[in-house]
């Protein structure tokens, strides 16, 4: 008889759990859904739930979560992307659109489906953290978008639009399964690249946040993260900018985009005080936002930055910032320029990352 490990006899009971909330919330939506049924279903105890799980929404979340992900690994990029911003977005909607219901399920499949949050984020941080998703999703979107270029306000907008109408649909659906065509919903997104947006003026702060720091402090890179765009290991020690923000701060991730050099490696390290809800809230909306993303686009044109979750501080304590699981760690923005294996730049507060970005760090001279 194979003896199982504590952390594999854990990673069981978690699976197992998984497998029948899955259940619960496809019979019951989660509005009716009750953690003592899970049990059952799993054949564990209550307290073996909870001791994975710290209530009903993070379960939920975390069903949803794993479904993404199970999705992610399964996106293969195309050989080539569509080539004009209304195809993109055209192929994209089509893509994003399948998680409709059918008229023959039940609600609560369908809401599963959907990833459907509603009832479920009843907080206002959980609703400002929402918000900022969504901004976060659109640089993103429209960074595919416009994958050689500085990325311009206009086409964030335009990212936006799109977004919105797919969501709309999507609560539409909802409550009436079938009466939205998916078909005629993806040619409206790709009628939107006709749209004349203008492109606005920098956000109003910008001018009045702080130049970085001049620093020249050592950098110990923490090693095994992943980029949720790629999959791939990412190397922190690499030259370029890293910008850490709590999930109610991603909205500053375009200032920083917006202001990096083309050149530059961009990444985005995502904090959060409460990882078993709000982190999950995160990992859920952006890895779903990067699946469907990952089915239009190359892999060459994919979205630049990197975006890595930092669940265990391993970023934020490598900066000098041990994660203290405050409130405020869900509103975190700081930043640093690395080069030569060395901390360069420095910055803190609302605009860190455009203050990094746009630092110019003076060149060393070359060894005679």
């Amino acid at each position: 008889m194979v003896r199982l490990t504590r952390a594999q006899q854990q990673e069981r009971t978690r699976a197992a759990v998984l497998v029948a909330a899955r259940e619960e919330f496809a019979e019951y939506g989660y509005g009716e859904a009750r953690i003592d049924r899970m049990a059952e279903r799993a054949e564990l105890t209550r307290g073996a739930v909870y001791s994975n799980f710290a209530g009903k929404r993070a379960l939920y979340l975390a069903v949803l979560a794993d479904s993404v992900e199970r999705a992610w690994i399964s996106a293969e990029p195309p050989v080539r992307s569509p080539d004009s911003t209304g195809r993109a977005l055209g192929a994209f909607a089509r893509v994003w659109l399948e998680r409709l219901p059918l008229t023959g399920d039940t609600p609560g499949s369908g809401h599963l489906q959907l990833r459907s949050l509603s009832g479920v984020l009843d907080t206002e941080p959980a609703r400002t953290a929402l918000a900022e998703l969504f901004r976060f999703e659109a640089l993103l979107l429209a960074l595919a978008l416009e994958p050689r270029t500085a990325v311009r306000r206009s086409t964030v907008r335009l990212a936006e639009l799109a977004l919105t109408l797919l969501n709309g649909a999507a609560g539409l659906a909802e409550n009436a399964p079938g009466v939205s065509d998916p078909f005629d919903l993806a040619r409206a997104a790709e009628h939107l690249a006709g749209i004349a947006l203008l492109d606005e003026g920098a956000p109003a702060h910008l001018p009045f946040v702080a130049p970085a720091r001049p620093v020249e402090d050592p950098w110990a890179a923490p090693l095994g993260l992943r980029d949720e765009i790629t999959g791939s290991r990412v190397d922190l020690g690499a030259d370029g900018v890293v910008v850490v923000l709590g999930v109610g701060r991603l909205s500053a991730a375009e200032e920083a985009v917006s202001a990096a050099r083309l050149r530059d490696e961009v990444t985005f390290v995502v904090v959060t005080s409460d990882p078993a809800e709000t982190g999950r809230l995160a990992r859920l909306r952006i890895v779903d936002l990067v699946g469907s993303l990952r089915r239009v686009f190359a892999a060459g044109e994919l979205p630049r930055p990197r975006v890595v979750f930092d669940d265990g501080g391993a970023v934020t304590t490598a900066l000098g910032r041990k994660p203290s699981g405050d409130p405020t760690d869900d509103v975190t923005e700081v930043a640093v320029r690395v080069r030569d294996g060395l901390i360069v730049a420095r910055a803190e507060g609302r605009g860190a990352g455009h203050a990094v970005a746009t630092h110019t760090a003076p060149e060393k001279p070359s060894a005679a």
